[in-house]
């Protein structure tokens, strides 16, 4: 049921027409209260219990993401309610679902990823009230005020890995990273692969399609992604070359089956346990940090 309007209820109560709108607004901002242009007020929510009402906004689906929701969820129990939202990579749905729902929650937790069109985000990102926003997995430039973020450092974590790897990659002469032109991953992982690549004299090649490349001895390959890494299996399986002693495998993101594959691939990933736990207490914490997630290689017998 519609609500009575704020001079409605400011003549009933003998109350300031200023003190009965705040009063609406307060409830609003806290989940009680929904409003329709031109229509007024309503009750929304009456559970009260739940201070925490969160917007958890996901790019994909993946085995990784799933870590992430897992602990981020575990971290928070009983003392928030989540929604949870996935865009697929699509900037215009990405833009939908922000303005639909930005002054539905206490917190809103986005992960920020896109195939194209992304390079405005920020000024749909902006228009969340940054005590209210926790980015996810990527700083975005150009988000202003003072907001919380767990982030990966995507340059400095494929350098320093490369370095960490330097005694088993000397053997090879060619460094390649699979990165298709049509991606959401982000573009500071390529300026990390290029300064390692000519800091220490590397040959180096960032290869858009997997399927189409002939692979040869005393190469190293990287792989962004689950499918291509599958591409690149097959067709070393296809060959004589021996992996990791004619040419090497480089996978991002650690997942159980990696031990396993080619009596265990090398992996460099980011610890997502961590990113879900720091974003829950972050939010419990009232926090605007920025706590940059650190990274891990994991070298096997593919290298």
């Amino acid at each position: 049921d519609v609500l009575p309007s704020i001079n409605e209820l400011s003549f009933e109560f003998e109350i300031s027409r200023d003190t009965a709108e705040k009063g609406y607004k307060h409830l609003k901002k806290n989940g009680v209260l929904g409003s329709v242009p031109g229509k007024g007020y309503f009750v929304k929510n009456t559970e009260l219990n739940q201070k925490l009402k969160i917007f958890l906004l996901f790019n994909k689906l993946s085995p990784h993401k799933k870590i992430i929701y897992d602990a981020f969820v575990a971290s928070l129990g009983d003392l928030a309610a989540i929604d949870f939202y996935i865009y697929n990579n699509d900037f215009l749905f990405f833009k939908k679902l922000i303005s639909q729902q930005k002054d539905n929650y206490t917190h809103y937790v986005i992960i920020p990823h896109f195939l194209d069109g992304g390079e405005n985000v920020h000024e749909i990102i902006n228009t969340i009230p940054k005590e209210k926003l926790i980015l996810l997995d990527k700083i975005v430039p150009g988000i202003t005020g003072t907001y919380a973020a767990v982030y990966e450092n995507f340059e400095e974590d494929i350098y320093k890995a490369l370095v960490q790897a330097n005694n088993k990659l000397s053997k090879y002469h060619t460094i390649k990273i699979i990165f298709p032109e049509y991606t959401y991953h982000p573009k500071e992982i390529l300026e990390g692969f290029y300064r390692y690549c000519q800091q220490f004299a590397f040959s180096y090649k960032v290869v858009r399609n997997i399927e189409s490349e002939p692979i040869k001895e005393g190469e190293v390959y990287i792989g962004l992604m689950e499918n291509d890494l599958v591409v690149l299996i097959e067709k070393i399986l296809g060959t004589k070359l021996k992996v990791g002693k004619h040419v090497g495998v480089i996978s991002y993101n650690e997942t159980p089956l990696k031990k396993i594959i080619l009596n265990g691939i090398t992996t460099i990933s980011t610890d997502f346990q961590m990113m879900g736990e720091k974003a829950a207490q972050l939010i419990l914490g009232q926090s605007t940090e920025h706590v940059e997630i650190p990274f891990s290689l994991t070298l096997r017998a593919s290298l």
